[in-house]
C-alpha cells in the first residue's frame, strides 16, 4: 500500500511539475547509497544493544525465569 501510495504521489507531481519529479527520480538512488553507512552502524549498535541485554539477563535465564 505504501508504494502504492508513494508512486500515485510522484504521478501527481510529475503531473504538476515534471522537472521537480525527474529529479526526484534521479536523486533517490543517490540519497539510497548514501545512507547505507548509516544503516550499518544502527544494524552494528542494535546487535551490540541485544549483545549486551543478552549478556546482562543471562543470570535470571539459567536460573529459569520465563517472563
Amino acid at each position: 500500500m505504501k508504494m502504492l501510495m508513494t508512486f500515485l504521489l510522484w504521478c501527481l507531481l510529475l503531473a504538476l511539475c515534471w522537472p521537480l519529479a525527474l529529479i526526484a527520480l534521479i536523486a533517490y538512488p543517490v540519497v539510497w547509497v548514501l545512507l547505507i553507512p548509516f544503516r550499518l552502524v544502527g544494524i552494528t549498535v542494535n546487535a551490540g544493544l541485544a549483545l549486551v541485554k543478552a549478556v546482562l539477563f543471562l543470570p535470571a535465564r539459567v536460573l529459569g525465569y520465563r517472563g
